[in-house]
């Protein structure tokens, strides 16, 4: 595994972290502790330190799952990230919540989730820039870092359209941010990373195999149940990425490399990107992801 620093944060992080949206049940899969110790338990292994998760992944069940397996290791061996601004409902509905008193009782919620005293990166998820654009909030936010329950401030973007946070993130003590960047969707090049690289803020890929598509186990016309997000996305757009995935696979990954790690490895080698947080459903999916570490540039500017 490699490490590098979250930019302006004190942490420093493994490249391949894990992404924990999938223990809230919206993936196809529900999750028992005991698989979801088996995961991070192997990922630990191959030396990664960096879990992301939300308080609306379930009504803060990525979190419970998270918290029950810290109580049970070392808290200092982990990085932990999670973000706030939503409350999870039924059918998997989320509502916004960002008034300082509703945050307040976020952190409050997500640290007893967690099982833990302090947020290592405490994200804004999501927010509209209405939403960002509010000093209240981050002066609330910033008492939070001098009692000690948040070590750093981030901000995951909603979408790729919203750069403007991304420039105004140091007038608001923010540390790091989290894109989504892949193979298929590179529109952080263009705003994005230049402002982040400019204030030096730590950048955190999500979705980096593009929801799954870049693992290259889904063909043109592949079904996804109820029960799972994708099956929200039109079936056409679906089949689009699919056909792109396929040659991509077929004229840039190398013989004898799994995609998975490739892809992963791809976001890796952008000077901005700090580390890449994908989704683990099983052991199997650990070691390919983890496999990435091994391809990414060596001279990378934060590497440690």
């Amino acid at each position: 595994m490699k490490y590098r620093r979250l930019g302006k944060t004190d942490l420093n992080v493994s490249v391949v972290g894990i992404g924990t949206w999938q223990y809230g049940g919206e993936w196809g899969k529900e999750f028992t502790q005991k698989e979801v110790d088996g995961i991070l338990d192997l990922a630990q292994e191959f030396g990664v330190n960096l879990i992301d998760t939300a308080e609306c992944y379930g009504d803060h069940l990525s979190e419970r799952f998270i918290g029950d397996y810290l109580s049970r290791r070392k808290r200092e061996d982990w990085i932990i990230a999670t973000k706030f601004g939503h409350h999870f409902h039924e059918n998997f509905e989320r509502s916004r919540h960002w008034r300082p008193d509703e945050v307040l009782n976020q952190l409050d919620a997500s640290l007893k989730a967690l099982q833990t005293d302090y947020i290592d990166l405490y994200q804004a998820h999501s927010c509209t820039d209405e939403e960002f654009n509010n000093d209240a909030l981050w002066t609330l936010l910033d008492k939070q870092v001098r009692a000690g329950k948040i070590r750093n401030l981030g901000v995951s973007l909603r979408t790729n359209d919203y750069s403007w946070q991304t420039e105004k993130a140091s007038d608001y003590k923010v540390g790091a941010i989290q894109v989504v960047y892949n193979r298929i969707d590179t529109a952080p090049e263009k705003s994005i990373f230049p402002a982040a690289q400019e204030q030096n803020l730590g950048v955190l890929a999500r979705v980096p195999l593009a929801s799954g598509f870049l693992s290259g186990k889904y063909k043109p016309g592949a079904f996804f149940g109820d029960n799972d997000v994708r099956s929200k996305t039109n079936e056409d757009q679906i089949n689009r990425v699919l056909t792109k995935v396929e040659a991509i696979a077929a004229s840039e990954v190398p013989e004898g490399v799994p995609m998975s790690s490739w892809a992963l490895s791809w976001c890796l080698k952008h000077p901005a990107v700090t580390s890449v947080i994908p989704g683990c459903k099983n052991t199997k999916q650990v070691e390919m992801n983890a496999m990435a570490a091994e391809f990414a540039s060596q001279d990378h500017p934060q590497s440690i």
